[in-house]
């Protein structure tokens, strides 16, 4: 048992899984042996849903004493109601059983907390982004653009800490995702779909992700190119958004942020031929990133910095 400090639980919703571990809010550290993940059939009834998120909750919880917990945060996907803890899931292909349910009730329910004891939400994109800012890349700047690259494109702008999500700086809410690009919107070019339709396109071959067209790159040079044209894409896509936030460091998370080596050089060079010199940071945390920002939401201070903007997020 960890004792005697006051910890929250940061929890990332995935689509196929669900994790949990302990943050130390005080000294800003993730408690390692803390850390627990339950696999999740997003197709099943919400009961079921529920019990497994509960499972590896518990797990976590199981490590301190009740009266040490803070708080629980979630870094949840939309569409969900983060003021009030209600999925509005719906027309997604995953977890649509949770439509209209209250997940606070249910999970406060399962998990025997106090009614003393917070829940919080926030968009996972936000929580990898206010994650990295608080303990991760990024936590020497004070604009900062986080995008993740995997099955979708997340994004997040943030200054001192703190998502902005309106005014002229920010595309509305900091989401880049629907943007319109080329000949669809952005979603659909900066994510593995785009990387798995693009190389079968131009080899006839079917690859099953992202990885098994990167182990190719060093001896293949369509699947070189491919990485080469993502990147400069990329780089012309966020210039405009980067210059407008005035932003000083964009960190990168994902999936695909495991292949920046491929796609790395043609991506900087996109935007140091637009004039924009920014740091660039591939996320350290990766996951762990949208715990610890689902966890900083049980710290008083920076949820009272935060919670004007989760009725409009």
């Amino acid at each position: 048992m960890v004792m005697n400090r006051k910890y929250a639980i940061g929890v990332d919703v995935g689509g196929s899984h669900i994790s949990s571990v302990l943050v130390d809010i005080e000294s800003k550290v993730i408690i390692p042996d803390s850390y627990a993940e339950q696999k999740v059939d997003n197709k099943a009834s919400s009961e079921e849903i529920l019990d497994n998120w509960s499972a590896a909750i518990r797990k976590t919880l199981n490590r301190i004493e009740p009266e040490n917990l803070l708080g629980i945060g979630f870094a949840m996907p939309g569409p969900f109601d983060y003021e009030n803890g209600i999925s509005q899931i719906q027309g997604v292909d995953k977890y649509e059983a949770l439509y209209g349910v209250n997940v606070t009730n249910e999970l406060r329910d399962r998990l025997q907390l106090n009614q003393s004891v917070p829940l919080r939400y926030l968009n996972d994109a936000m929580s990898f982004g206010v994650g990295e800012c608080w303990m991760g890349e990024a936590s020497a700047y004070e604009n900062v653009v986080a995008i993740t690259l995997g099955t979708g494109f997340g994004s997040a702008f943030l200054s001192k800490g703190v998502p902005v999500i309106e005014g002229k700086s920010v595309p509305k809410m900091g989401y880049v995702y629907h943007i319109p690009y080329e000949n669809g919107i952005a979603d659909d070019y900066f994510s593995t779909r785009w990387f798995i339709y693009e190389y079968q396109k131009r080899t006839g071959v079917r690859c099953s992700g992202v990885k098994e067209i990167a182990d190719k790159a060093n001896d293949e040079v369509e699947a070189e190119k491919l990485f080469s044209d993502f990147g400069d894409s990329l780089g012309n896509f966020l210039n405009p958004l980067l210059e407008s936030f005035n932003a000083d460091c964009l960190v990168i998370g994902g999936n695909i942020s495991g292949a920046y080596n491929l796609f790395g050089p043609s991506f900087e060079k996109a935007l140091k031929n637009n004039g924009l010199h920014i740091e660039i940071a591939i996320s350290g945390l990766m996951e762990t990133a949208a715990m610890a920002g689902s966890g900083r939401l049980a710290d008083e201070a920076y949820w009272t910095d935060i919670k004007h903007l989760i009725p409009n997020i």
